[in-house]
């Protein structure tokens, strides 16, 4: 397949791309900086731009088979405006202008899915997200509305606690109160889930959360 990747430069995006060159696929990343991918295979391709250039973007889209989003919001206390809502506007769009239905990307269980049942951890995370780091969460709201309208073959990984280290290689993937889902799961764990969802449409349009 070819695939354009959003945030291939950080920390789970990089795991995305080589995972996905390993398997053959051919990768367009659209990236600020192509240095910080680290990244020298012949199978990559590197665009540069922001997310604020729609032009730009729906030019790494164009031709690709999906588009991956490792795309996430700052979590910086002073973090103002919402430019990762804005820049899956845009990719969004360029999906929809180029004819690329499949989109897969990443949000927190701080956003509900519909599937998920009445649990206090389901009402407690939204809470504690909003105190904490209230312009992140409004970015994942918006980041996750600006797919889930738009009219795209989507899946949202939904994620609490990335952690560094060596794969475990398991995966839990569910809806808060009907699966046994927990917490913590390693980048490269997160990052293998993702490319999983190119060939598997368990959840096509739903935003699992995911853990170890």
């Amino acid at each position: 397949m070819n695939v354009t990747v959003f945030g291939g430069s950080g920390q789970i995006g990089r795991f995305v791309v080589t995972d996905l060159l390993a398997a053959g696929h051919q990768v367009t990343a659209y990236v600020r900086n192509p240095a910080k991918l680290g990244i020298d295979d012949p199978g990559l391709t590197a665009v540069t731009g922001e997310l604020s250039d729609a032009e730009r973007i729906r030019q790494a889209v164009h031709g690709a088979d999906a588009v991956i989003s490792a795309l996430g919001p700052s979590l910086k206390r002073g973090a103002k405006g919402t430019p990762i809502t804005e820049g899956t506007r845009n990719i969004a769009a360029a999906m929809a202008a180029e004819d690329v239905s499949r989109y897969i990307g990443l949000a927190t269980p701080s956003v509900p899915d519909e599937r998920d049942q009445p649990t206090l951890k389901a009402k407690i995370l939204p809470v504690m997200a909003k105190a904490m780091f209230p312009n992140a969460l409004a970015e994942l709201v918006g980041m996750t509305e600006a797919v889930t309208k738009s009219g795209l073959n989507w899946t949202i990984a939904r994620i609490t606690r990335p952690t560094n280290g060596k794969p475990k290689g398991t995966v839990r993937a569910g809806f808060l109160g009907r699966d046994k889902v927990g917490s913590a799961m390693t980048r490269p764990d997160i990052a293998a889930f993702l490319v999983a969802q190119l060939t598997d449409d368990t959840f096509s349009k739903a935003a699992p959360a995911i853990s170890n």
